[in-house]
């Protein structure tokens, strides 16, 4: 359990070109936000100033070396870098991808290392992140590799949660991709997210068919049939409360989904458009199944709005109490599970 203090919840900046740091500062320009958490930005005191001063941002800010070194009720910095990158506002420039990725670098060490409790990554292009030592298609991916367990690309608004079987691969390849093992990985993951992310103890788990109709009998395709059915019911019988698969066009739009505490989409835009269309602007992408919490808000970097402080911080405002949320009902979880035999006194037996 975390010795008591305030939930240390880390902030990758993102793109400096993109819509990232002014999410982030306007969530704490609310000096009630402190009373939740202690922010640790993970870019330079010179870039913090910069956005500050182009944006109109009123806060003051604690520069610190490391984030150990992290103030309750202030907003913190740790000093990534010594340069001051130059910004342009709505340019997706390699500069822009270089200083997204060491921000993000130095924020996944603190929290391997438990400097940081939690991490909220603002948005990256995922075009100008890519060079020789990263190579990676999102936040994501780059987490599953850098964090202990099976990730789970979960997105969050409230009861509608929505995860993916596979995420960014392309359309062509989603239904080769989609084996019985990975069914049964991402159904698993997502069952152990809702039980000790959501605090749900019997989750009841929807999927959606790979092809239209679910393959209407096999007429338009077999791998709903073949794979997917069978590994659901599979699933089943061994306990776990998952149900489908479901014909995709019409699950969302008959309210079905209020049934299910969770919907487990085949791909991307089959889940991503549902969702965004039903909670845009208040929903939180969540990366379940790993040992660290990790959010992020539901939008991209907003280039088109960069620099004009138009950008709304509801979504990144969620992520944040989001992953405070998760971070406790995680150790609300461990507590309850741990020595159960130990936390009851059995009742001596009644003389005769």
């Amino acid at each position: 359990m975390k010795e008591k203090g305030k939930i240390r919840l880390g902030i990758s900046i993102g793109d400096l070109n993109g819509i990232g740091c002014e999410v982030a500062l306007r969530t704490f320009e609310d000096p009630r936000m402190l009373d939740f958490c202690t922010p640790i930005i993970f870019a330079s005191n010179k870039t913090i100033s910069q956005q500050k001063s182009d944006l109109g941002v009123n806060i003051a800010f604690n520069g610190i070396r490391e984030a150990s070194q992290a103030t309750d009720g202030k907003i913190n910095v740790v000093n990534v870098w010594k340069d001051a990158p130059k910004t342009q506002y709505g340019e997706a420039t390699d500069e822009g991808g270089k200083f997204a990725i060491s921000s993000l670098r130095a924020a996944v060490t603190a929290l391997k290392n438990d400097k940081i409790d939690v991490l909220v990554t603002a948005p990256i292009n995922k075009n100008n992140i890519q060079s020789e030592d990263f190579n990676f298609p999102g936040h994501t991916d780059f987490l599953a590799q850098e964090l202990n367990g099976e990730s789970l690309m979960f997105m969050v608004a409230g009861s509608l949660r929505v995860g993916l079987l596979t995420d960014h691969i392309a359309v062509k390849d989603v239904a080769e991709a989609i084996t019985p093992k990975l069914i049964r990985d991402k159904v698993m993951t997502m069952e152990k997210s809702l039980k000790m992310d959501f605090g749900i103890r019997r989750p009841k788990i929807a999927l959606l068919g790979i092809n239209p109709h679910s393959g209407d009998n096999g007429t338009i395709g077999e791998e709903d049939d073949k794979i997917l059915k069978p590994a659901v019911q599979e699933l089943f019988n061994n306990g776990i409360l998952a149900y489908g698969p479901y014909s995709a066009d019409s699950f969302f739009g008959s309210n079905s989904h209020q049934n299910f505490d969770a919907i487990l989409a085949a791909y991307h835009d089959q889940g991503l458009i549902p969702f965004k269309t039903l909670s845009f602007g208040k929903g939180v992408n969540y990366t379940a199944g790993l040992d660290k919490v990790r959010t992020s808000p539901d939008h991209g970097t907003a280039y088109e709005i960069a620099g004009k402080g138009e950008a709304d911080v509801g979504s990144f405002k969620e992520a944040v109490f989001a992953a405070i949320q998760i971070f406790k009902n995680r150790e609300d979880h461990i507590e309850l599970n741990k020595n159960p035999l130990q936390k009851q006194k059995l009742k001596k037996p009644a003389k005769s």
